[in-house]
C-alpha cells in the first residue's frame, strides 16, 4: 500500500527541534539569518517570505537585504563582504536567480563558507563529497531527512536522480552515496532514460517539467521523490490545484511504495533545513 511522505509534518518537527535549541541560548546574541534579494522578482519575494516565516517560527532573527536590479558586480561583492564581516549576521544566502549582469559563481564563492546557509560554496561542496559536511544543501538534506523519518534505508539501493543541478541533483547524489547507495545521474543527454528510471529503487526527479515521470517509467514499489514545483496556467482538473510536480502523481501513486506530494512534500523540508543550517552557522561562527 502506498504511503505518502508527509514533508509538512516532518518539517514541523525539525523546526520544533531548532526552536528548542534556540530557546536554550541564554544571551541576547540569538542566531540571525539574512537573505539578499536583487530586484523584486515576485517568485523570489514569495520564497523569501516563506524563509522569514520559518525564522519567526523558531525565534531566529531574520534580516532582508534588498538591492537594486541594476547593481554592479563590484557593488554586489561589497554587500557580500559586509555580511561576511558583520558579527550580528551568522548565516546568509543570496536569493537566485540573479540578473544577467552579475556573475553568480563569483558571488557564491565570495560568501564565507561558515555563513553559507544555502551550502553552495565550493568549499562546502567538497566537504559533502568527503562526507564531512556540517552545513548541508537544504533540498537534498531535506530529502534524506524525510527518508530517514520513514525508516527508508538507502544502503545498497539503486537511487536514480533526474537532474544534475548544483542546487539539488549533484549534492543529492553525494548525500545518497554517503549512505552507501548506488547512484545514477540522468539528464537531458541521457539515452534510454525510461529504462534507467525503471531500475530505480528510489527515483528523485528535479527537472522542472510538469508531470514528466509517468507510471510506465517506474517499477513496482519504487520510492518516488518529486522535487519539482510547476505553476499551471489553469487549475489541474485531476487535482483541483494550480501547482504540480515533475511527476504524474495520480498516475504513479498506486505503483509506488512511498511518494511525496506537491505541495507538502519536499518544499517544507527545504525551508526547515534552512533554519537548521542557520543554527549550525551560528554555532560555527560563535566558536571561531
Amino acid at each position: 500500500m502506498t504511503q505518502i511522505l508527509d514533508g509538512k509534518a516532518q518539517a514541523t518537527k525539525i523546526k520544533e527541534q531548532v526552536k528548542a535549541q534556540i530557546a536554550e541560548i541564554t544571551n541576547l546574541d540569538k542566531p540571525t539569518m539574512a537573505v539578499v534579494q536583487v530586484g523584486d522578482d515576485p517568485a523570489s519575494t514569495v520564497y523569501i517570505r516563506q524563509k522569514e516565516k520559518a525564522c519567526a517560527e523558531v525565534n531566529m532573527n531574520f534580516k532582508k537585504v534588498s538591492l537594486p536590479n541594476d547593481i554592479s558586480q563590484q557593488a554586489m561583492l561589497a554587500e557580500i563582504d559586509a555580511l561576511n564581516t558583520d558579527p550580528a549576521v551568522h548565516g546568509f544566502m543570496v536569493q537566485q536567480p540573479l540578473p544577467s549582469q552579475l556573475n553568480t559563481d563569483e558571488i557564491v564563492e565570495r560568501i564565507d563558507p561558515r555563513k553559507d546557509v544555502d551550502c553552495l560554496h565550493p568549499y562546502n561542496s567538497g566537504l559533502i563529497a568527503e562526507n564531512r559536511g556540517v552545513l548541508l544543501p537544504c533540498t537534498p538534506a531535506g530529502i534524506v531527512a524525510l527518508l530517514d523519518a520513514y525508516n527508508i534505508d538507502l544502503e545498497g539501493k539503486h537511487c536514480v536522480i533526474l537532474g544534475r543541478s548544483r542546487i539539488v541533483g549533484k549534492p543529492l547524489g553525494m548525500l545518497m552515496l554517503n549512505r552507501n547507495a548506488t547512484v545514477t545521474y540522468c539528464h537531458s543527454r541521457t539515452k534510454n532514460l525510461s529504462s534507467i528510471c525503471q531500475q530505480a529503487d528510489v527515483l528523485a526527479v528535479a527537472i522542472g517539467r510538469p508531470k514528466f515521470v509517468t507510471a510506465d517509467m517506474i517499477k513496482d514499489n519504487c520510492v518516488l521523490i518529486d522535487v519539482g514545483i510547476n505553476r499551471l496556467d489553469d487549475i489541474d482538473s485531476s487535482t483541483g490545484k494550480k501547482l504540480c510536480g515533475d511527476v504524474d502523481y495520480e498516475g504513479c501513486f498506486e505503483k509506488t511504495s512511498y511518494i511525496t506530494p506537491v505541495p507538502g512534500g519536499v518544499g517544507p523540508m527545504t525551508v526547515a533545513m534552512l533554519v537548521a543550517n542557520g543554527l549550525k552557522a551560528w554555532t560555527s561562527v560563535k566558536c571561531q
